[in-house]
């Protein structure tokens, strides 16, 4: 799968991507969508 990631590494670095970055680091140190993920990735995985 080279090609996935060369496209994955060419989003990283153009404008779209490094806000993408930057939005997901904010949402990422935001306690309540913290608790938001862990709570989906527990349903996801079965778990309550």
């Amino acid at each position: 799968m080279p090609g996935l990631i060369a496209r994955l590494n060419r989003f990283t670095r153009s404008p779209q991507g490094r806000r993408t970055i930057e939005s997901v680091r904010r949402a990422a140190a935001d306690p309540r969508k913290r608790a938001q993920a862990r709570g989906l990735f527990g349903r996801l995985r079965g778990r309550r």
